[in-house]
């Protein structure tokens, strides 16, 4: 199994590729801002074929990329239906200040071909089976994508894509257009929570963990297990 990735340059979003294997189709995981020159070099590299765009939620800094990408290969977006409308507007999910911060207007195109998620679907993609779970609480239409691990540089039993739902040691913010705590908390307690120690995190923003890991130390999983304050929240 091959996984690999980079932040891009703004904002530090993960896009990722995954794969069975070097010379095979892939699926590319959240094409963010100023993506296309790093992502062709490692499509590239590894000799990988494109089959699909996962879109862990539809914040511009996990999409902005999503249009050239597809549009390039003739593939398909998949994002949930929640989020769908952040394709065609990304501005609805700006805060005022990150509206002025792109001034006003946004260089950005929607994919021609755009294909909804469905909470607890497996998707046949690219020889890999992927699970989706619906997340809210960063956004309405968050999700989680999880596959089995085994070949993965970390050998772990399930690795899961958790977008901006949860880092190592934090979550994504809740105040943005679509946000809710009160949903945040549920989708870690129902979500996140049942998930077994070994899988493997990789996270919207910041290094992977493990849900092991975070269950110990991140604040916010601590207290949607029922335990003590949580701590400032990352990403957009």
């Amino acid at each position: 199994m091959l996984v690999a990735g980079f932040p891009a340059d703004a904002f530090g979003t993960n896009c990722y590729v995954v794969a069975t294997a070097p010379g095979e189709q892939c699926v590319v995981v959240d094409p963010g801002i100023g993506v296309l020159d790093r992502l062709d070099a490692l499509l590239a590299e590894h000799r990988l074929h494109p089959a699909a765009v996962l879109l862990t939620h539809g914040h511009l800094d996990h999409t902005f990329s999503v249009a050239p990408v597809c549009g390039a290969r003739g593939i398909t977006a998949y994002v949930h239906p929640d989020d769908r409308e952040l394709l065609a507007d990304p501005a609805k999910g700006l805060s005022m200040d990150m509206r002025q911060l792109f001034g006003g207007r946004l260089p950005y195109t929607e994919p021609e071909d755009v294909a909804e998620l469905t909470d607890g679907a497996t998707l046949a993609l690219a020889g890999l089976e992927i699970t989706v779970d619906h997340a809210p609480g960063h956004t309405g239409g968050s999700v989680l994508f999880r596959m089995p691990g085994a070949g993965s540089p970390w050998e772990a039993e399930q690795i899961c894509l958790s977008g901006d739902v949860l880092f190592a040691g934090s979550i994504g913010r809740t105040d943005l257009p679509g946000g809710s705590m009160p949903a945040m908390v549920t989708s870690l307690r129902e979500k996140i929570l049942p998930l077994a120690d070994d899988t493997v995190v990789l996270p919207g923003h910041g290094p992977a963990t493990t849900i092991g890991r975070e269950r110990v130390s991140n604040p916010y999983l601590v207290e949607a297990g029922g335990a003590s304050p949580a701590a400032p929240t990352r990403g957009w």
